[in-house]
């Protein structure tokens, strides 16, 4: 039921979109003939769609997690882009199911661009870190001309956390910088320094 469901109002949102000027490329630049395209619909009607339902967000922190990921990104990093020649782009790419393997993948300009497309918000909308008095390089001066007008006052500064030492202390009752055989007051004389790791190269994560 969930099947045959889901496949009418696709179809129905499907058939809608393309009396409202739908745009087809590549391969399925035929599909603009009105006659191809009632045709690929009676196919798809025939076809017993598979729903795949997912379990909803666990709770509201993994909510935010999956949308940073677009509302401070954009759509694909510059250091992405490899190459472009003859009317092709030639660019790096994530392969998940091999591992987060990166790969090359090579697409025409206007496959290239038509995809590039569906991750351009809609007019009305900004990502988060280009626009408001949040946004970096005004965040300082707009507060302080915020609070002013509303005469408001600062914030308190932050109070610096406790230390390791004191944290063990409030947790266990018991504090590490006293000697558990005298009961004197230990003093760090030496830290042995911790071996350095070869520097790995910073990876962009991107989930375009």
């Amino acid at each position: 039921m969930l099947s045959r469901l889901y496949r009418g109002i696709f179809l129905a949102r499907l058939r809608a979109a393309f009396d409202a000027g739908l745009c087809f490329f590549g391969d399925l630049a035929p599909l603009a003939e009105p006659d191809a395209f009632r045709a690929f619909l009676a196919a798809q009607s025939q076809i017993e769609w598979v729903v795949y339902s997912k379990p909803p967000f666990a709770d509201p922190s993994r909510v935010l997690d999956y949308l940073g990921r677009y509302t401070h990104r954009v759509a694909i990093a510059n250091s992405r882009l490899l190459d472009h020649d003859g009317g092709q782009v030639r660019f790096r790419w994530k392969d998940y199911r091999a591992g987060g393997k990166s790969k090359a993948m090579v697409l025409d300009a206007f496959e290239f661009i038509r995809r590039f497309l569906q991750h351009v918000l809609p007019k009305g909308f900004r990502r988060i870190r280009h626009f408001g008095f949040f946004a970096n390089p005004v965040r300082g001066k707009k507060l302080a001309q915020i609070r002013a007008a509303l005469n408001a006052d600062a914030p308190s500064p932050k109070v610096k956390g406790d230390d390791y030492r004191e944290r063990v202390a409030r947790l266990t009752g018991q504090r590490l910088d006293i000697c558990p055989c005298c009961g004197g007051q230990m003093a760090d004389i030496f830290v042995w320094p911790s071996a350095k790791r070869p520097r790995k190269s910073r990876v962009q994560c991107d989930t375009s």
